[in-house]
């Protein structure tokens, strides 16, 4: 027995792979369906709307950006210091201090950028490409809250280094949220953890940044990835419709009714009589 063999052929690896080698229709799609990461997805997609011209890859790109963003984010928390002491000197240190440590800042700065591009670029095609329509709405709605949820990842982030530019963000952004009718008040003490900026405020934003709204993103864009292959599968580019032929049908009638018209009536002593014709059958 080849070592091959000894791998594949046990009841551990039979456990995880049950469908053997995906050489079949059916084995594809069981490996679709059995998969925790795969399953998300459709299993039949149709040609024309996987062409890179039609969807550019924007979504794919979008959830892309938000995996460099978790792996680079993690790197930073192992330095960051949510303080209002230490806040920046931590980002001074890393960026002289760490081995990597202004690489790993700067990815995870042009991802957040690049992130809140493609996925205003995405929901921008979505738009123009009317996949929004039937039976998609719902979908719709999702990738307005993820539009949402991106933004304020952008925006708590950017807080964080607590240097002058965070601080008076923090002003405008609580300003705003003060401006709400009725609950205002409310809003800005929540947002400032108090009624001025300082130590609670920079706790909250931090827990935003890197607890509630990253599990917000996971959940709310598996249910997307779920929606799309809910509602058929990513949405086909429509095409003008052709244009409609004559049918058989139609054809038929129309041709026999021409030769009708055309044909002239058969004289009598042309006709053989039944009975030549039976015997000829015969014959």
């Amino acid at each position: 027995m080849s070592l091959r063999e000894k791998l594949t052929n046990n009841r551990f690896f039979k456990s995880l792979y049950r469908e053997g080698y995906p050489d079949s229709d059916r084995k594809r799609v069981m490996v679709i369906i059995n998969s925790l990461a795969l399953h998300l997805h459709p299993v039949r997609v149709p040609k024309k709307a996987i062409r890179v011209t039609y969807t550019w890859g924007l979504g794919g790109l979008s959830i892309w950006m938000f995996v460099i963003l978790t792996i680079t984010g993690v790197f930073l928390m192992f330095y960051y210091i949510p303080s209002v002491r230490d806040a920046w000197w931590s980002i001074i240190s890393l960026d002289h201090d760490v081995y990597f440590g202004q690489f790993m800042r700067n990815m995870h700065r042009w991802a957040a950028h690049t992130m809140v591009i493609m996925v205003f670029l995405h929901m921008t095609r979505v738009f123009y490409t009317g996949s929004y329509k039937p039976p998609r709405e719902f979908n719709w709605v999702l990738g307005v809250v993820l539009l949402t949820v991106t933004f304020l990842l952008s925006f708590t982030g950017y807080l964080l280094p607590w240097d002058q530019l965070a601080y008076w963000a923090i002003t405008v952004g609580t300003n705003m949220g003060g401006a709400t009718p009725i609950i205002g008040d409310q809003v800005r003490v929540a947002l400032l953890g108090g009624y001025q900026i300082g130590q609670p405020t920079l706790i909250r934003w931090y827990t935003l940044h890197v607890i509630f709204l990253p599990l917000a993103m996971i959940v709310l864009v598996s249910t997307h990835f779920w929606r799309v292959r809910k509602d058929g599968n990513i949405s086909v580019p429509v095409y003008p419709a052709p244009q409609e032929e004559e049918t058989p049908a139609k054809a038929g009638a129309s041709g026999a009714a021409g030769a009708g018209d055309d044909e002239e009536p058969a004289d009598e002593g042309d006709e053989e009589p039944a009975e030549e014709k039976k015997t000829e059958a015969d014959a």
